[in-house]
């Protein structure tokens, strides 16, 4: 059974686990996982996004943990643990304590020592290894953890997909050359699909934004599941795959703008939004190429307040997109990060006048010192219909490089299904996933903040480079739970499932009985791990019921049919074999070593 964890056990009786399982979903449960694994009992709600582990629930956190350990192992990790208790000062030193904001738990000690809840510890290993370290024949090295993390999220949700304290695998690659930071993440990349795998996800690559995190390169492996909180999308042709936020939008084509006529403003009475904008042209005989004005020929002018990290002043900043798309919030986001963005609000609209609503124009903020950054289609020589900086008033012919400039380029606006894929792959579909795994390649940002000087072979002094590389262990339980469930319960895979078989007597003769204790005791010895209902006053209805809910890969019914000397093997979410009872235990050995 190569491949299967083999926890040391007793045979674990339902007449004695700790457990409960319920018939009705939990009322704060939305989706799947979060119904199954409360009423199976996995887990139990202590508070908003945290969780108890249960007996079951512990076992099979424990397996992924090992297959886990298995593939970093096999790349020449080595493991470590770090506390989840942290200083203050190393996050200072990188200036997370301020960036994380308010997703970070800060505490103080009874010394009024500021200390935090660790949510990654990115600046714990570079300390570590600059304590360490201080020869390049120490290097390469790749250090890893699993560990408890604590992120103050404003809405978990989903159970244990999205807590306040969840368990993430984290390691950190340290190379002397960027040649070996590319080998370190192409062994973590290998290392993350021989895990996703081994656990049966079904998942894609997609290339990714690396946020908060900082560095260049960046993939996020999302398991595909349309309860998931992360929309990609996937090329028709070719293997692109992106996260939502990584999407880069093709630029328009250049117009030349020589001949284009004058900008004009014209009275626009009620026409605040885009639709009313375009109907008011289109009753108006405004053609563009002789042809009737669409919502694509109009320019959304956006106005957000932006708050870079440390800093108390937000500043105002325009954002131009297509009037035919919708800001797309986490793109807008991700763009700006590491600062804070929100949408401009009335206040601010009246602490500057030349803001106004339903009519701002690129000319008025560029004219009153306002950062404008616009959406790649904007590009030299389009012409806009866009707003005049004046109450009931548009300006049409608004050529982009002639009548206004724009400080920089954005990627705020959403994306569609059918937009065109990079280098012609096609166009793009949007799926939903759930982010089980992330990889960056980091590159000096921590070793230069902690000052990490290691002599090369030339005795030189030189910064080593990092790749960071996380995967959510208590994510992966819920995904498997999304994944691998259906209308009466839990599907494990063999892998993880906190029990290879179980065992339901549902026959209260004392022959079924004694049969049961036999086969148990050889499933057992065979080290193939048993749970087995041996409840003397449960029906065997609900027997059935509960095996369903808990989901083993394997059920071994004692029933009516065990009087021939037959009993029942109930392969979970496939299909049912009688199997001669002398023979279940040789029978289930080679399915599990399959």
């Amino acid at each position: 059974m190569r491949g299967l964890l083999i926890l040391p056990t007793m045979i674990t009786r339902l007449s004695t686990l700790f457990l409960r399982t319920l018939r009705e979903d939990p009322a704060d449960a939305e989706v799947p996982s979060h119904k199954l694994l409360v009423r199976a009992g996995y887990i139990r709600r202590v508070a908003p996004g945290v969780y108890t582990w249960l007996p079951l629930g512990l076992r099979t956190l424990r397996k992924i943990e090992a297959v886990v350990r298995e593939e970093m192992d096999s790349i020449g990790g080595q493991e470590l643990l770090f506390p989840a208790l942290l200083p203050r000062e190393p996050y200072e030193q990188t200036n997370r304590w301020t960036e994380y904001g308010e997703s970070l738990f800060r505490l103080k000690d009874r010394k009024n020592v500021d200390m935090l809840l660790g949510p990654t510890h990115e600046e714990m290993f570079t300390a570590q290894v600059k304590d360490l370290y201080t020869s390049y024949k120490d290097f390469p090295v790749t250090l890893y953890q699993i560990q408890t993390k604590y992120r103050d999220e404003e809405r978990p949700r989903a159970g244990i997909l999205r807590g306040r304290e969840f368990v993430m695998k984290d390691s950190y690659s340290f190379d002397m050359s960027d040649e070996g930071l590319e080998q370190s993440y192409a062994a973590h990349r290998k290392a993350y699909q021989a895990i996703f795998d081994r656990l049966g996800v079904e998942y894609v690559i997609c290339q990714a934004t690396s946020g908060a995190m900082g560095g260049s390169a960046s993939e996020e492996f999302l398991a595909i599941s349309p309860n998931g909180e992360d929309t990609f999308v996937r090329a028709t042709e070719g293997d692109y795959a992106a996260n939502v936020e990584a999407v880069v939008t093709p630029p328009g084509a250049v117009v030349d703008i020589t001949g284009q006529p004058d900008a004009q403003e014209y009275d626009t009475p009620e026409s605040e939004t885009i639709e009313a904008l375009v109907a008011w042209a289109n009753n108006a005989g405004i053609t563009i190429s002789d042809r009737d004005v669409t919502a694509a020929d109009t320019l959304k002018c956006l106005v957000v307040k932006v708050r870079q990290p440390g800093a108390e002043d937000w500043d105002l900043t325009g954002i131009l997109l297509p009037g035919d798309r919708e800001v797309d919030v986490k793109r807008l986001e991700a763009s700006l990060e590491p600062a804070e963005v929100e949408l401009a609000v009335e206040e601010d609209f009246a602490k500057n006048p030349f803001l106004v609503r339903g009519y701002v124009g690129p000319r008025g903020l560029a004219a009153n010192g306002v950062t404008v950054l616009a959406d790649p289609r904007v590009v030299e020589g389009t012409s806009w219909i866009t707003g005049a900086d004046a109450p009931q008033r548009h300006v049409i012919g608004l050529v982009a490089g002639r009548d206004f400039t724009v400080d920089g380029f954005i990627e705020a606006a959403e994306v569609r299904e059918g937009d065109p894929a990079p280098d012609g792959q096609g166009v793009l579909t949007l799926e939903r996933g759930i982010e089980i795994g992330h990889i960056f390649q980091l590159g000096r940002k921590y070793t230069e903040a902690f000052d990490v000087q290691i002599l090369d072979e030339n005795g030189k002094r030189a910064i080593p480079t990092m790749g960071s590389y996380g995967i959510g262990i208590s994510r992966l339980m819920a995904v498997l739970a999304e994944q691998r469930h259906d209308e009466k319960g839990l599907n494990w895979p063999a892998a993880v499932a906190p029990y290879h078989v179980h065992v339901v007597v549902a026959n209260k003769d004392e022959a079924a009985i004694a049969a049961g204790d036999r086969i148990v005791s050889e499933l057992d010895a065979a080290g193939i791990e048993v749970l087995f209902d041996d409840r003397p006053k449960v029906s065997p209805g609900v027997k059935f019921k509960d095996a369903e809910l808990l989901g083993m890969p394997f059920v071994v019914v004692i029933g009516r049919s065990f009087a021939d000397g037959v009993v029942e093997l109930r392969v979970r979410g496939g299909e049912t074999l009688s199997v001669a009872a002398d023979d279940i235990v040789p029978y289930l050995t080679k399915l599990l070593a399959r």
